[in-house]
Formats: C-alpha cells, sequence, structure tokens
C-alpha cells in the first residue's frame, strides 16, 4: 500500500485505517486545555505504558471500524470545531496513510489546530517534512511529543533525535509517576530541549498534582507548565468518548 501511495495509484481519500471513534468534547490537556475538540482516535500502538488510559485502542483489542479517510473527513465534518486532537494509540504509526489523513484534515477550511498526540518512539522526520513542504499542513500542525519516563516501562523505546523536529508552538509532555521520573523529566530538558512548551502532568495515582506542583516550585522550572487532565475532573476517569 506505501508504495502504491507514493506512486500515485491510490485516491487517498480511499485509504482505509483501523479506527477506534471520533468524538466531539473539550480538550482535556496541553496548551488549548479547555477549547472544544474534534478528537480522531486511530487504533494500533507500538507501547505498552504501564499506566496508559487507553488499552482499548491496541492489540488484543480489536479496531472498532475501519474507515476511509473520505469517511473520517465526513465524520469530521459534522462537528464545527476548529481544533483537531490526532490520537490514539499511536496516530503516526501508520506511516504514509497517517500522512494523507493529516492533509486531508488540514484541507478542510475552518480547522486551525491539527495537534497530533505522538508517543516518542516515532521517527517524525517524514511529518516534519510534510509540514515544511505542505504549506497548509505546516499552518495547522503541530506535535504533542509523550516522552515516556521510567515509570511508563517505554523509556528505552524514546527516539532523543525528535526533539530537533519541534518547533516553538509543539508541546512535550512528561507524565510523572514518581521522584525518578521527575528527575529523569528535568535531565532530558536540560540536555536535549530546544523548543516547544513542556508540560509537567501526574500520574495521580502515585503523584498528587500537589506534590508535582511542590517540586515544579522547589526546582524553579520556570520554563514548564502544569497540565491536569480535565476529563477526568469533569468525568469518571474510564469513561470512553469523552
Amino acid at each position: 500500500m506505501v508504495a502504491e501511495l507514493q506512486t500515485g495509484q491510490v485516491d487517498p481519500k480511499d485509504i482505509k485505517l483501523p479506527m477506534v471513534e471520533i468524538f466531539e468534547t473539550v480538550e482535556g490537556e496541553g496548551t488549548k486545555a479547555g477549547f472544544p475538540t474534534t478528537f480522531v482516535r486511530l487504533f494500533h500502538c507500538n507501547l505498552r505504558c504501564t499506566w496508559c488510559d487507553t488499552p482499548y485502542s491496541y492489540a488484543p483489542a480489536k479496531p472498532s471500524f475501519m474507515a476511509t479517510i473520505s469517511e473520517i473527513i465526513t465524520e469530521v465534518q459534522k462537528y464545527p470545531h476548529k481544533h483537531i486532537c490526532l490520537t490514539g494509540g499511536e496516530p503516526l504509526l501508520h506511516g504514509q496513510k497517517s500522512i494523507a489523513l493529516i492533509q486531508a484534515l488540514a484541507e478542510i477550511s475552518y480547522i486551525e489546530d491539527i495537534h497530533i498526540e505522538t508517543n516518542g518512539a516515532i521517527d517524525l522526520k517524514p511529518f516534519q517534512e510534510l509540514r515544511n513542504q505542505d504549506e497548509r499542513v505546516g499552518r495547522k500542525m503541530r506535535f504533542i511529543l509523550d516522552y515516556k519516563l521510567p515509570s511508563s516501562g517505554e523509556t528505552d523505546k524514546m527516539i532523543l533525535e525528535n526533539f530537533k523536529y519541534l518547533h516553538d508552538r509543539d508541546e512535550i509532555k512528561f507524565v510523572i509517576g514518581t521522584d525518578e521520573d521527575f528527575q529523569v523529566a528535568r535531565e532530558v530538558l536540560k540536555k536535549w530541549y530546544q523548543r516547544g512548551v513542556p508540560l509537567f502532568s501526574p500520574v495521580w495515582e502515585t503523584m498528587s498534582p500537589k506534590q508535582l506542583v511542590e517540586k515544579i516550585l522547589e526546582y524553579q522550572l520556570t520554563e514548564v507548565k502544569l497540565s491536569l487532565q480535565l476529563h477526568k475532573v469533569i468525568w469518571d476517569p474510564d469513561q470512553r468518548g469523552v
């Protein structure tokens, strides 16, 4: 399929992707927290984080449905929101298919912001090249790079080269569950951070928001933004489609 896409033998709008859900809500975290947002959640992930809150987005679970890019766009256009969250699973795991979907979303005239939640274990170079080459995508697309810390069990999968592809409007999310996580996040920022907004988000079961704020202030991390998951405050933490 990738070869066919590259040679133009397949209409990009006919490409099928495994899906979990498409729904409207308010963005729950990050710099756009609180804004009405359309969520497009793809199926499949290449990581298995210990604290993952969407295990229904990867095996052994199954995709909820298969949809062509045309069908995804039709569903997205049922909602008026200018913000799109492309998430998963890992939404960039599908390579050229993911690129085709991003381009199609960017063609929707009223969409201003397409933020892509990516897990740090996918090479961002092809997607950075996309936003350099496609002016419309470049205006709308940004990364939320979720750097996995020790308590996730997936730190060794992180691609450190990805930091050089980030822009000022991108975000780097650190989900912090332990003191070790916090110290590793500090070291990563010190050694690799170039651009983007660093977000520190607590694993509430093991690191309370109060504890995390106290640590941020203690170490005078003036560039870091605390990020709480609003959707878990508003709704039951296990509720889907919110």
